[in-house]
């Protein structure tokens, strides 16, 4: 397996500080974000692109184009924008989350909205990364919805499932379409304490031999099943913020994974 580092991980770094974690980490492939921190809001596109040439660093997506599956309002413009700094920064694709805040969403709007933004995405050659929420809030919980709606919108090779180890445990889907998946998102929970159907992105650290959400059972049913793309950190969780080495924490997170992985596969 190869690992991938969402700046989210480290988010008090600024991005040349970022890539530059990165590399010592032996990692050449990052998320960039919109949120914490925004980059987009606080560098042109041009700059990072310049930045990520520099230090040899390829720039997997953008998180994330939200609510995707509501086309109104201002997301055509919000989507256009987003997408035109992608490409102008050099990032491959662009994250799309659903609507998460109770209120349902047709599966016809979903499939509208995917079929909105295929021309936005061909025309700059990047790739939609169809991201399902497991929370029981979300309108878009399972991955087998989504690839319905992706198949209904013409299943071109425009999108790809962003699986994510928290949102697959958190929605109770035994499918993982490994085929399918574009990129995986992997964080932990510890806290002994949440009820799966409570756990929030406040609870998401790095990956430890305290993990609740079966992360390395998911990895290596991944990799078996042909998934062969990068695996990227990303942790919400304020204690990891907030850690004064994020570095030496990602270490330790990658090194335990890839020890369960081999002592799971040696038993």
């Amino acid at each position: 397996m190869r690992f991938a580092i969402n700046h989210i991980s480290a988010p008090k770094l600024p991005l040349a500080g970022f890539f530059a974690m990165c590399r010592r980490l032996g990692v050449s492939e990052v998320e960039i974000r919109n949120d914490i921190p925004d980059v987009l809001g606080a560098m042109t596109p041009t700059a990072v692109r310049a930045e990520a040439a520099a230090q040899g660093i390829t720039i997997l997506s953008i998180n994330a184009l939200y609510p995707f599956n509501l086309w109104a309002g201002d997301l055509p413009d919000r989507a256009q924008r987003m997408a035109d700094y992608a490409a102008e920064c050099g990032a491959r694709a662009l994250v799309m989350c659903p609507l998460n805040d109770g209120n349902k969403v047709p599966h016809s709007e979903v499939v509208r909205a995917l079929d909105a933004m295929k021309d936005i995405l061909h025309e700059r050659n990047l790739t939609g990364l169809v991201e399902p929420l497991g929370f029981p809030v979300s309108s878009l919980r399972n991955k087998a919805e989504a690839i319905t709606a992706i198949t209904e919108a013409g299943a071109d090779g425009t999108y790809a499932l962003m699986h994510d180890t928290f949102h697959h445990h958190l929605a109770g889907e035994a499918g993982l379409f490994p085929n399918r998946t574009g990129l995986v998102h992997i964080s932990g929970v510890t806290d002994p304490g949440v009820e799966v159907d409570d756990m929030l992105d406040a609870h998401r650290v790095l990956v430890d031999g305290g993990d609740r959400l079966k992360n390395i059972s998911q990895i290596r049913a991944l990799l078996a099943g042909g998934y062969d793309g990068p695996f990227s950190f990303e942790p919400f969780a304020e204690e990891v913020h907030n850690s004064a080495n994020p570095e030496a924490a990602l270490r330790q997170s990658m090194d335990f994974i890839l020890a369960a992985l081999a002592e799971e596969g040696a038993a």
